[in-house]
């Protein structure tokens, strides 16, 4: 009985205002020295109910206090809705017995994902949405052209020598022409095929196809039909007077110029080691030549003598794109990492850093910003592309996009590109010229 008595005692010195946290259901004193209802009152062994009223009031309280903590937030900002960038946060200063109620604002952390509503231009919510409203974030960068057209995957750009146009190809199986001085589209060419690959070198723009490469002299209009791959042609690059095209059978073919004029560009190797396709290919030092494939490994051939030197096994899934730069290979997976290589002593290369991304890599590129500082931009499967300052891979900012980046190219002048498969390629650019890094 004295215990009883107790515990009635204690429960009556509660303080007569009633306890905020409860009101917003998430105070976890017992005992609280607040009131736990909305009005003043005693607890007894009198006041106990069935269970089925019990539960009906446990529902009508719970509405109650979501609408009471409403008004107690309109009361402190004279606002009808909650901030959208600060979280208010109820205290009570104890000091000397003072037990009233004081408001504070603590600024929230911004959103780094974009809202999928208003992407799709039903938000409802404004600028009072917690998400972002805009497809980047980010300082010192701006979009500057969207170049609509395209029906499917962008999957390169070419900017030849002597041409005021930018030049685009796609899964849709158009090669489209862009007035680099007015963005609007000059010219469609229909290849017959989807062109998985674009790349240019001096005045040529080379399209890969399926089974084939298609080339083209912007000076002399001459056009040209190199077969020999078997597959999409999913990756092509031009280094030491040698264009080279990785196809779906996992072999690379090697093409160098002839003074022939009916063949200017003549097979003369055919690089074969990888049990899968071809994903991406890279030019780095000392002429060397590095493929990424499906078959997740990493091979490097020498450029004089075709001769695979070595064989890169870190990652676990498919080798998507590699990025020379410096002294450095950057290999991005799949498997949700970009690698960071560099050569020992012995001359083999081993990973100096693994870089951990929540989504898996599907482009790289690189350049330096106005300040010189390195970015790296690494394109997702979330539809975003994330902008890495290195080496501390410190994340500068996020481009969104509605369908997956395939496309992630730079340019002179400060200029970049994605390009999505919604077939939307957009051009962006630094606010202030920046030196371009040496990329493949």
């Amino acid at each position: 009985m004295d215990v009883k008595v107790k515990r009635l005692n204690r429960t009556e010195r509660v303080i007569g205002t009633t306890c905020v946290y409860w009101l917003q259901g998430r105070c976890n004193r017992n005992p609280c020295r607040f009131l736990h209802s909305e009005t003043p009152s005693i607890l007894s062994t009198a006041s106990c109910r069935d269970d089925t009223a019990s539960y009906h009031n446990a529902r009508k309280r719970f509405h109650i206090s979501s609408e009471s903590a409403k008004t107690v937030v309109r009361r402190k900002t004279g606002n009808d809705m909650f901030p959208s960038k600060h979280t208010t946060k109820k205290v009570l200063n104890r000091n000397m017995g003072d037990d009233r109620e004081r408001t504070q604002v603590l600024p929230q952390k911004p959103s780094t994902s974009i809202c999928k509503y208003w992407m799709n231009d039903n938000c409802v919510h404004g600028d009072q949405c917690r998400n972002l409203h805009s497809w980047s974030y980010g300082d010192g960068f701006a979009t500057l052209a969207k170049l609509q057209g395209h029906k499917k995957l962008v999957t390169g750009i070419a900017l030849p020598v002597g041409s005021d146009k930018l030049y685009s190809g796609s899964t849709d199986g158009t090669l489209r022409s862009w007035d680099c001085h007015t963005g609007q589209c000059a010219n469609v060419m229909n290849l017959g095929a989807e062109a998985t690959s674009l790349i240019s070198e001096g005045p040529w723009i080379f399209a890969g196809l399926p089974n084939t490469v298609k080339a083209w002299n912007i000076q002399t209009a001459l056009q040209l039909t190199l077969d020999g791959p078997k597959g999409r042609v999913l990756a092509m690059t031009v280094g030491n007077d040698t264009l080279l095209a990785g196809a779906e059978d996992g072999v690379i073919s090697a093409r160098r110029g002839s003074s022939k004029s009916n063949s200017p560009f003549e097979l003369v190797a055919s690089l074969r080691g990888h049990t899968k396709s071809v994903a991406c290919l890279t030019i780095g030092a000392y002429r060397m030549l590095y493929s990424g494939s499906k078959d997740q490994s990493i091979k490097v051939w020498d450029l004089d003598t075709f001769e695979c030197k070595m064989t890169l096994n870190a990652h676990t899934n498919e080798v998507t794109s590699l990025l020379c730069w410096d002294n450095f290979l950057l290999s991005g997976s799949l498997d949700c990492t970009i690698k960071v290589w560099y050569k020992t002593e012995a001359e083999n290369l081993e990973v100096a850093y693994s870089h951990k991304v929540e989504n898996g890599v599907v482009a790289l590129s690189g350049m330096t910003d106005p300040k010189n500082k390195p970015i790296l931009f690494c394109s997702t499967r979330d539809n975003s592309v994330r902008l890495y300052e290195l080496p501390s891979f410190a994340e500068r900012g996020r481009l969104f996009a509605k369908q997956e980046v395939g496309l992630v190219d730079i340019a002179p002048g400060g200029l970049f590109f994605t390009g999505d498969r919604t077939g939307l390629l957009t051009v962006w650019k630094w606010l202030e010229e920046p030196k371009v890094a040496a990329t493949s």
